[in-house]
């Protein structure tokens, strides 16, 4: 009525190296998949036509933030140093905390990069990158 089917613990070792490959992004795509990088949270939205990204940066001045689109592909890097230094009668104590984060994503659809704007405002970096004529849906009068 039953069977006993013997299995060697490499086939189980095996199944699941292939499981991880067969589900990694890194693996599946050769390992050339640079269309996203980094640890910043972003959101991307198409809003009145334009591509608006925002992304949380709190703590960070606009002089600590790079941005850059190159070729359809967004570079977000925020860098700050901050050092505090405290001395009492009974101890003395100087910190340095360093923070760091960076996104690089491709950017949906075909945009202008040159009417590009970006703002700052409470911890919030919003870009607002026009899209393309070409790019843009167009109305077609039926005759």
């Amino acid at each position: 009525m039953f069977e006993i089917i013997r299995r060697s613990p490499l086939d189980r070792t095996m199944r699941s190296v292939l499981d991880f490959v067969s589900h990694d992004p890194f693996f599946r795509t050769g390992g050339l998949d640079f269309s996203e990088e980094g640890t910043l949270a972003l959101d991307v939205a198409e809003e009145n036509g334009d591509i608006v990204v925002r992304a949380s940066l709190p703590g960070f001045r606009k002089q600590d933030i790079d941005v850059q689109i190159h070729d359809g592909v967004l570079s977000i890097k925020a860098e700050h140093t901050q050092e505090t230094e405290t001395s009492d009668e009974h101890y003395y104590r100087k910190e340095r905390n360093v923070g760091s984060v960076s996104r690089r994503i491709a950017l949906p659809g075909i945009i202008t990069e040159a009417q590009a704007t970006a703002e700052l405002k409470d911890g919030v970096l919003t870009l607002t990158i026009p899209q393309a004529e070409a790019a843009r849906p167009k109305q077609i009068q039926v005759n």
